[in-house]
């Protein structure tokens, strides 16, 4: 963790190695064409039932595993790059594992797989770079499932007519207007991903503290004894 928050590249194998990008780094690449990629890697069958439905897949019977292998041949390397460099993932065929029978992509020129734990690696530092929960729906019944694939369907045909909005654009805005942050607008763009945005949710959290301490100690406000000491906590882990 202590790397990632370096902003070290993650090293998997001689293959794979991803890039944690600078702001700068996105705005140059492209925030939407970044995120759109980013959002899709770490997708699950839950965030794509609708799309799922329409190729005749139930998304509660696919793990997201086989949800990348379906959609693998479209992560084009000219949109990967920023993350991967020169791996290639749609230049992988799906191929079964002969050892233990399972489905994985191979890239015959290569001599290289991406398998499940591979997969998982991958998508487990990307959700925790870019702060993202992993998404999952369980319907239940028949009534439950249908009303779930309807609210994706509208959810769906709303964003795919939504203009693009810059998510990072406030938070920058905001950041360099704020008291304790050390950058100004020509060196945040040099800022990686994760300490950024660590310190969006950094800053306003020791606000926070300071505003129960201060208003507990001025004998006129809070009674910190009914206070969760974990928000009394400078150092505390945000997750």
């Amino acid at each position: 963790m202590l790397q990632i928050y370096r902003g070290k590249d993650y090293v998997i194998n001689d293959f794979i190695r991803i890039h944690q990008p600078t702001l700068g780094e996105i705005a140059d690449f492209g925030e939407q064409r970044y995120f759109s990629v980013v959002h899709m890697l770490c997708a699950t069958p839950t965030d794509c039932k609708y799309q799922l439905h329409l190729q005749g897949i139930n998304w509660e019977e696919i793990t997201d595993f086989e949800l990348f292998l379906i959609y693998s041949k479209g992560f084009r390397q000219e949109d990967t790059r920023l993350l991967f460099g020169d791996l290639d993932i749609a230049s992988y065929g799906r191929y079964r594992n002969q050892e233990n029978d399972e489905l994985c992509l191979y890239n015959p020129e290569t001599n290289s797989i991406i398998d499940r734990s591979i997969y998982e690696l991958m998508v487990s530092f990307l959700r925790k770079v870019h702060g993202l929960k992993r998404h999952v729906e369980i319907s239940g019944n028949e009534f439950t499932h249908k009303a779930l694939l309807e609210e994706a369907e509208e959810e769906f045909l709303l964003q795919k007519n939504k203009e693009f909005e810059s998510s990072l654009v406030p938070l920058i805005s905001t950041m360099l207007g704020m008291e304790g942050f050390g950058y100004n607008h020509n060196t945040v763009w040099d800022m990686k991903l994760l300490a950024f945005m660590d310190s969006v949710r950094r800053i306003p959290s020791i606000k926070n503290t300071d505003l129960l301490l201060q208003s507990g100690y001025s004998g006129f406000g809070i009674d910190l004894k009914k206070v969760n000491k974990k928000e009394l906590n400078y150092f505390r882990d945000l997750d």
